[in-house]
């Protein structure tokens, strides 16, 4: 696998009332996890921070953020072959999730909305329902 065939990706997982937030983007039939490809010289976490500030307007701390886990699956809507690389990171935010930029809807979703996701998703979907946080 060449490194074109590859895309990094950060994200944030917000659970709240056993659900996880979700995003849908203009244009896209799957969810994702607020989130996106890091700028160059930025990190993971100021990537997912400023991520979510541009998808649903939350702020966060870049250096309040936790790692969560990171999940390898095929890309949605990519080239057959391309994989995410998805690193996953759980913290506060200030403020009230709403849709900005790009995002059409954002949702709460439980395990039992993992066939809306994109495949990455689903497997934040599996790891959230093994370990009790989502039903």
């Amino acid at each position: 696998m060449t490194a074109v065939d590859v895309v990094v990706a950060a994200a944030w997982v917000h659970v709240r009332d056993r659900r996880v937030l979700t995003v849908r983007a203009n244009g896209s039939d799957a969810f994702y996890l607020p989130g996106g490809k890091p700028e160059p010289g930025e990190s993971d976490a100021e990537a997912a921070a400023r991520e979510v500030l541009e998808e649903v307007g939350l702020t966060i701390d870049p250096a309040e953020l936790r790692p969560f886990a990171t999940f390898d699956a095929p890309a949605h809507n990519r080239p057959p072959g391309t994989r995410v690389h998805l690193i996953c990171f759980t913290g506060d935010a200030t403020g009230t999730p709403h849709p900005a930029a790009e995002i059409a809807e954002l949702a709460w979703f439980t395990s039992a909305d993992a066939a809306r996701c994109a495949p990455a998703i689903r497997l934040v979907l599996h790891e959230l329902q093994s370990t009790g946080q989502i039903d």
